[in-house]
């Protein structure tokens, strides 16, 4: 039998994964308009601020891993992905001058990455009847794109550089809050017939 604590803490650590999962999702769309609002940032700022939100991204994604939603398919990768995230960003933060290059290709293939493995999520999420599964599909799809045309730079300008980082995190952010939105269902106490935003149980 389930403790009422235990199903306490652990509803919150489904919610607190959740939404922080929705808030670096914004954060990264938000970052990304700025980058392409705003291509002349200096380089090393760019990889001070993309080394912040990767360490973030990393974070959540560690907590998300040990949150225990419905269906089991937002954080199923996120353990092993978001400990490498939070080192990366960690090292990039401390040595943003020698990193520019290095974010790139980090970024580019954490996005390409993150959408091949998304690609996996959406055909799980049809399998369980999740209505917008396509919504992630596409995501994934337009991230992946982004993703390797980031690890290849087309173009050596800064400012077209800066720009396909901003393109990369509005896709990756996009995919993200899709997935969060779609994929993620709270069970409250710990009972899988009782879901979040539902009164009723499952069919």
């Amino acid at each position: 039998m389930i403790n009422d604590n235990d199903s306490f803490v652990h509803t919150g650590m489904q919610r607190t994964a959740k939404y922080a999962y929705i808030g670096v999702s914004i954060a990264s769309i938000a970052l990304g308009i700025i980058f392409l609002v705003f291509p002349r940032f200096s380089l090393d700022m760019v990889t001070i601020i993309c080394g912040a939100l990767i360490t973030l991204i990393g974070a959540v994604k560690i907590v998300g891993y040990f949150s225990k939603d419905l269906y089991r398919l937002a954080f199923q990768h996120d353990l092993v992905f978001g400990i490498i995230l939070a080192v990366i960003g960690i090292i990039t933060m401390l040595r943003p001058g020698r990193a520019t290059d290095f974010i790139c290709v980090v970024i580019g293939t954490a996005v390409l990455a993150d959408g091949v493995l998304k690609l996996r999520t959406a055909i799980s999420a049809k399998t369980f009847g999740i209505r917008y599964w396509w919504l992630i599909l596409i995501s994934a799809a337009a991230a992946s794109i982004l993703g390797v045309l980031l690890v290849i730079r087309p173009s050596g300008s800064a400012e077209v550089l800066t720009m396909l980082l901003g393109c990369s995190l509005i896709a990756e952010g996009i995919l993200s809050l899709c997935t969060a939105l779609a994929a993620v269902r709270i069970i409250r106490h710990q009972r899988p017939d009782v879901i979040e935003g539902q009164g009723r149980p499952l069919d």
